[in-house]
């Protein structure tokens, strides 16, 4: 086991499916000499050369489609979109070319391509530089999204999503880059799909992901003071999503309240919450609550970028609402 940063966990997982797979290759502004703006491809130009470790232009559409004129010629690009909102630039090669090739071409052609993007709030970035722009990209068929919160799966993640024969967005949380964790000695990948009991619990469900599994947890540890039990599930992708883990969990609690960092409307916490009342509506004693941002864009301001964020605070008082339904 080693101990290291989120960040070195994914440079760390780059670097060792480079070396598996002379077809992985890398594609982005400053992920050269440079290292990424955030510095999460350090040194692996100088280890794996120019041709597999590529600067591009400042164009995301060029990015993505050089990704899927690669990936069609047999090779597996991992493509780096910096800022994930930035992705509202080349939206239609990743919403209308990447999950679409292998349907509409009968399964001749796959499209193994890995777009890194970098999200979240909390870092003073401002409002075109904060989004969680995964709930961009929940209803188009053919994408998987994975939102790891933690080194281990970011990770164990990336290289799934590299390995995987059709197009995978991959969500960094950027105020999780010196998060430190254990990495286990194997190097194993991690199933896409498979959801992480973070904490166990009783008396409470609470779903969250990336920043938001944190605070859940620190929530947990206060509430535990308090004779509330509260389980902490991540499902660590979104699409696919374990559903069965969430179910399972909901069916000994009977309670469910979900934290997202983003507004309510249109996105997985909401999408979560619909299904689990049509499909397990009677397991539930209390009304599923859904812990969110405010409906703004992200401030700039300090105080007001943590006061749009869901707190601790704010986490502890809707679980403690629906344990007491």
């Amino acid at each position: 086991m080693s101990e290291v940063t989120y960040k070195q966990a994914i440079t760390q997982a780059l670097a060792d499916e480079l070396e598996a797979d002379e077809d992985v290759l890398l594609l982005g502004e400053d992920i050269g000499a440079a290292g990424g703006v955030f510095k999460a491809t350090e040194g692996l130009w100088e280890r794996f050369g120019g041709q597999r470790v590529r600067d591009t232009p400042i164009s995301e559409q060029a990015i993505v489609g050089a990704a899927i004129g690669a990936s069609i010629r047999g090779l597996k690009p991992v493509a780096e979109i910096m800022f994930g909102d930035f992705a509202a630039t080349c939206f239609d090669g990743i919403v209308n070319e990447l999950p679409k090739y292998r349907y509409m071409t009968g399964g001749q052609v796959t499209l193994p391509v890995t777009i890194r993007m970098t999200v979240g709030a909390g870092g003073g970035f401002g409002a075109q530089h904060s989004q969680a722009v995964e709930n961009w990209f929940l209803s188009i068929p053919g994408l998987k999204l994975v939102v790891p919160a933690t080194p281990a799966d970011a990770y164990g993640l990336l290289r799934a999503a590299i390995r995987d024969p059709d197009p995978v967005l991959y969500f960094e949380h950027k105020g999780l880059y010196n998060l430190k964790g254990e990495l286990s000695g194997d190097g194993a990948p991690l199933a896409l799909g498979s959801a992480d009991v973070a904490r166990a619990g009783e008396d409470v469900t609470v779903v969250a992901t990336q920043a938001m599994r944190h605070r859940a947890l620190a929530a947990a540890d206060a509430l535990a003071d308090e004779g509330i039990s509260v389980e902490v599930i991540d499902p660590r992708t979104l699409v696919p999503l374990d559903l069965n883990a969430i179910r399972a969990s909901v069916d000994r609690t009977n309670r469910l309240v979900v934290v997202q960092e983003a507004a309510f409307a249109g996105t997985w916490g909401a999408s979560l919450i619909a299904k689990v009342v049509q499909d397990g509506f009677e397991s539930l004693d209390a009304p599923p609550r859904l812990v969110a941002a405010e409906d703004t864009p992200i401030p700039y301001a300090e105080a007001l970028e943590d006061a749009w964020l869901p707190s601790v605070d704010d986490i502890a008082a809707a679980v403690r609402a629906t344990a007491a339904f």
